[in-house]
């Protein structure tokens, strides 16, 4: 009886070891983290140019070489196939907010812009950075040029937003002016560089997701030209385009 009494709390004690590693631990936990495949940013092909599909703060030069500085220049693009709107979620950290995505959406298009990036290592930065998204292959047929050049060949890239960071803005996560300049200045650049009209008034026609729960905060909000020297074009833009959202816009 004994014997049987203490062979079953051995088995007992060894179940519950189990159950304890088995939860601690993953099969992924398990693989040599230098043989892992990552689904969500595949390695680019050896020897292909590499270029990224830029629709949010990737829109602006100076963000985009703030991650990677010899980034080639950008040529405005038509995108089919995806819909940017202001899904993608920020850190549950701190103070937050929610910036531009896009999803998949075979009847949806917006404009953007194409650039190249130098090597692999400049894509592993840029992964970094858009750490919130997957770097999705996107074909050549769902992209147009917007100027003369062709569109140049290489594997191209596009950042979609992981399904458990997607949602709408809200009053903890709205939208912030300052990413709105970003994104729009970007949009009013790529529109004077190649004199496309109408170009930066698309970009906010083709997103999706303006919202009430949005707040300016700019360093100097009522004069905001100091910082941001595309604050007024940016605000006659959304004073026109965006009425309702505009007057509804509050000082943080």
């Amino acid at each position: 009886m004994q014997k049987t009494l203490r062979f079953s709390i051995c088995f007992l004690i060894a179940l519950a070891s189990h159950l304890v590693w088995a939860d601690a631990t993953s099969i992924k936990d398990l693989v040599p983290a230098d043989t892992r495949v990552d689904m969500c940013h595949p390695a680019p092909e050896s020897g292909a140019n590499q270029y990224i599909v830029g629709y949010g703060s990737l829109m602006e030069q100076a963000s985009r070489q703030r991650t990677v500085p010899d980034a080639g220049e950008a040529v405005p693009v038509r995108v089919q196939g995806f819909r940017r709107a202001w899904i993608a979620r920020g850190s549950a950290t701190g103070f937050s907010t929610t910036y531009l995505g896009v999803s998949e959406d075979g009847h949806s298009r917006m404009n953007a812009v194409l650039f190249s990036l130098p090597d692999e290592a400049a894509v592993a930065a840029m992964d970094r950075r858009e750490n919130g998204y997957c770097r999705v292959r996107i074909g050549t047929t769902q992209i147009v040029a917007l100027e003369p050049s062709p569109i140049p060949a290489g594997e191209r890239w596009i950042y979609v937003n992981k399904p458990q960071n997607t949602a709408w803005p809200s009053r903890i996560y709205p939208i912030v002016q300052s990413y709105v300049d970003i994104f729009l200045s970007g949009c009013l650049e790529v529109e004077r560089t190649f004199q496309l009209q109408d170009f930066a008034r698309q970009c906010i026609t083709t997103t999706q997701g303006w919202s009430s729960h949005w707040v300016n905060d700019r360093i100097y909000p009522r004069r905001p030209f100091i910082y941001q020297p595309n604050a007024g074009a940016i605000d006659a833009l959304l004073k026109r385009e965006l009425p309702t959202h505009f007057r509804r816009i509050r000082i943080e």
